[in-house]
């Protein structure tokens, strides 16, 4: 054990979150997925537990390994996949596969996994966002020179994941915001970017309305979200049905791991309402505890941004940790019925594939800046001493 804490750098406290929370995933994914096995797997549950074990297994590895690298490396790195990201957006919107009337994602062929690019867009904007805000803060009330920069890369990319994705374009245009009000941006400009936003919105809205029902598409189905929400009638009111019974047959201990009967009837029990299985089989306390987790490591977060060595490093901690932490939130607010479906998985916990490695990767880029927040504390409590020969 000491050999593999000698091993790991960066926060601890956080490791120690990342484990608890792939712990937690692996134990309920593989009780949520006894109905996906029988549908397409004849029953072998051992399939999806072997599969989730594996890409759980490669996320650590790759936050290992991102944790390694000097965080200064990402503002270069990132400044030229944005220019690969954004491409893969159009090309995932024409040829991506259809999935619920969405074109999100590629399939990749030989390893039966499919790729999000909004998933990187995501990450690679907001690891953009830092480098610009932290190059620009000595003209940072200029519009031309600093917001417009800010600005246009947020529209591009928030603009191409909206058709296909609206809560991650919204989530991701919040973000923006909230990275650009900590980068001390004027906050006229920011009012006028929240406008521009809901300008667009409303462009959408007015579309909607004036289309056929049969050619709505994606549109339609946001509208059927936010009606059902409203109502509390239709096909995802039957999905937070289904999470409200599970969350309240769970009582304060729950059913014990695998005792779950909603998983049976929840829609992606393994993903998008994962949580209500957490809180039936683990019950309050356990639902609780997922909760204080996060809010624990969003704290961590908090505390490497205030001592982070540069503002690259503080902006950069500050947009993915919140972008994690928001995601969780709303992940659970859906559970709850606080919000309409999102389809927003529930980071480090929800079944997924390349979802879960974007996940580690940014969780491996905080560790990076806490890494090199250490070193530089060690270093300062422990200077080297010079000895002057006469």
């Amino acid at each position: 054990m000491n050999v593999f804490l000698t091993k790991i750098k960066g926060d601890k406290l956080i490791w120690a979150v990342v484990f608890i929370l792939s712990i937690v995933s692996f134990l309920t994914v593989y009780s949520s997925t006894g109905t996906l096995a029988y549908k397409y797997h004849g029953g072998n549950t051992e399939y999806y537990m072997l599969k989730h074990a594996i890409i759980l297994f490669l996320g650590l590895v790759l936050m290992y390994a991102a944790h390694l690298v000097k965080y200064t490396y990402y503002s270069r790195i990132f400044q030229i996949i944005l220019y690969i990201a954004v491409p893969l957006l159009l090309i995932t919107l024409i040829f991506g596969q259809n999935i619920n009337e969405a074109t999100r994602v590629l399939y990749i062929p030989g390893i039966n996994l499919t790729f999000q690019s909004s998933d990187l867009a995501k990450v690679t904007l907001i690891i953009y966002l830092a480098r610009m805000l932290s190059k620009k803060q000595d003209k940072i009330k200029d519009f031309k020179s600093a917001f417009v920069p800010l600005l246009v890369p947020v529209l591009v990319v928030c603009g191409l994941i909206l058709p296909a994705n609206f809560s991650t374009a919204a989530i991701l245009f919040t973000i923006s915001i909230v990275l650009m009000f900590i980068g001390r941006v004027r906050m006229s400009y920011i009012f006028g970017m929240v406008g521009i936003g809901i300008a667009a919105l409303a462009i959408v809205l007015l579309l909607l309305y004036l289309m056929p029902v049969e050619n709505q598409g994606r549109l339609g189905t946001w509208k059927n979200r936010i009606t059902t929400f409203v109502s509390g009638e239709g096909g995802d009111n039957y999905q937070v049905e289904q999470s409200k019974i599970a969350i309240a047959t769970g009582g304060i201990l729950g059913k014990m791991p695998g005792n779950s009967t909603q998983r049976n009837f929840l829609p992606h029990p393994y993903s998008d309402f994962i949580f209500a299985i957490i809180v039936e089989e683990y019950g309050l306390t356990g639902g609780i505890f997922i909760i204080l987790l996060y809010l624990f490591l969003f704290y961590r977060v908090v505390i490497i941004v205030v001592r982070a060595p540069g503002t690259f490093g503080s902006f950069l901690v500050a947009g993915v940790g919140f972008a994690l932490v928001f995601q969780a939130m709303i992940n659970m607010g859906v559970a709850v019925n606080l919000l309409p479906v999102t389809g927003q998985p529930l980071p480090l916990i929800s079944m997924g594939g390349t979802s879960i490695w974007f996940t580690s990767l940014s969780v491996g880029i905080i560790l990076s800046v806490s890494k090199e927040l250490a070193q530089n504390e060690e270093e300062s409590e422990n200077p080297q001493t010079e000895i002057v020969h006469a």
